[in-house]
């Protein structure tokens, strides 16, 4: 069975072959940049790139080896680039978009300046980068009208306005070399978050402030990101819509590790109503199916999700509260496809044995994988310290447990003779 065919089953509820399995497809799915270099050595894999899609948090993109070697059925569509030459924290090698040109200050920290602004930094002896400038921070409701959208700063660097058709073009390349070279399911990595990108441009403390003590304030900046969006989804998916499986919403992180970061009423009042708006626009527009990403303990709102019009949602964090595997199946599991979960990277995966590993995964794939509605990853990225045995351990359990019962009706093929 193809990948793309798999996919769309798993996201049309239904049973194929296997479980479709995703590494570094999205923005939540990938592996630090330092731990892939040792899983490239552990494999004995020589040559390539080690390529760092996603500099805020030093991820690799995984390589065609990698993913052949772990059965992976989706890739992530992001804009191709020119790439230089640049060294991780620990000293390896990497490859860093042009685009991106952080200077190293005496103290040993690293900046990434935009026109004269820093806005990200990286502290001595750290692995990750952090926002630093929030442009709207001190904004009045009245500059909200004169602010330059799309913005060129946020939570993550967004395109510049002047070069928003150069970013389209390269969208455009990428994702149909992917589409006529592989059967790979693509994923759109949109963006297009209004929650978290409404607190990078405000500062997390004002905006949750202007929540409660600056309502218009915080409404008609959402109103602003979700008009912002719908604007460039019309230019996006003119570009890539015919060669998406999956379009993947990014920066709806609403979650912590305990609760909701604001409680649901307030949710549903001034975020809710403008995500379906959004999201409801992109089902319209599009024949793609709409994956959300928000971490955390989210089971409060799952439901509404789905009314604004997810199709999947992911990372699944099945270490935070009330998202138990077997408890999300059944409250959500007909309606949501719930896609990661089948490890956490948080507390477990850092200091378990292969054998543990190999036990963890198979009880979550047992909970998360009957009646299609799945698409297996870990819980959010795999970070820099996670042993490369680990690794392997794995995504080999992920692929023993994959497989149906039950074969595809009208199919003939093993799930070990479809890869």
């Amino acid at each position: 069975m193809k990948a793309r065919d798999r996919v769309r089953m798993a996201l049309e509820h239904q049973e194929a072959d296997r479980v479709p399995i995703d590494f570094g497809a999205t923005c939540a799915s990938g592996i630090s940049a330092i731990a892939y270099n040792r899983l490239k050595k552990h494999l004995g894999l020589r040559g390539g790139e080690t390529r760092i899609c996603d500099m805020w948090q030093q991820i690799a993109r995984p390589e065609p080896e990698i993913l052949a070697r772990f059965h992976v059925d989706c890739v992530g569509i992001g804009p191709r680039t020119e790439w230089l030459s640049g060294r991780l924290p620990d000293g390896s090698e990497c490859r860093v978009p042009a685009g991106w040109q952080a200077r190293q200050l005496p103290d040993g920290s690293e900046v990434e300046i935009e026109r004269g602004v820093e806005i990200a930094r990286r502290p001595p002896g750290g692995i990750y980068f952090d926002p630093i400038y929030h442009p709207l921070q001190h904004a009045s409701i009245e500059d909200l009208d004169g602010f330059v959208w799309p913005a060129p700063f946020s939570f993550y660097k967004m395109p510049d306005p002047g070069n928003l058709e150069m970013y389209l073009g390269g969208l455009q390349e990428e994702a149909r070399y992917w589409y006529e070279e592989s059967d790979f399911a693509l994923v759109g990595l949109f963006g297009g978050g209004i929650f978290e990108a409404a607190y990078g441009l405000r500062g997390f403390e004002e905006f949750m402030t202007d929540l409660m003590v600056n309502r218009p304030f915080a409404e008609k900046l959402l109103d602003r990101l979700v008009q912002t969006n719908v604007e460039y989804f019309k230019r996006y998916i003119d570009r890539v819509g015919s060669h998406l499986s999956v379009i993947m919403v990014g920066g709806e992180d609403i979650g912590t590790q305990t609760g909701l970061e604001i409680s649901p009423r307030v949710y549903r009042e001034v975020v809710f109503p403008r995500q379906q708006r959004l999201w409801q626009f992109m089902r319209n527009a599009s024949d793609a199916f709409i994956l959300v990403h928000a971490c955390g303990a989210i089971s409060a709102i799952l439901d509404d999700l789905v009314e604004a019009g997810a199709d999947a949602v992911n990372p699944v964090q099945i270490s935070a509260a009330g998202m138990d595997p077997r408890i999300l199946k059944e409250r959500f599991g007909s309606r949501l496809t719930l896609w990661g979960g089948v490890c956490d990277p948080q507390y477990f995966l850092p200091h378990a044995s292969p054998e543990q590993i190999r036990e963890h995964v198979r009880r979550n794939m047992e909970a998360l994988k009957p009646g299609g509605g799945f698409v297996a990853s870990p819980v959010h990225n795999i970070q820099y310290d996670i042993p490369p045995e680990n690794v392997v351990a794995l995504f080999d359990a992920v692929y023993e447990f994959a497989p149906y019962s039950a074969r595809v009706s009208g199919g003939s093929q093993r799930p070990e003779e479809s890869d």
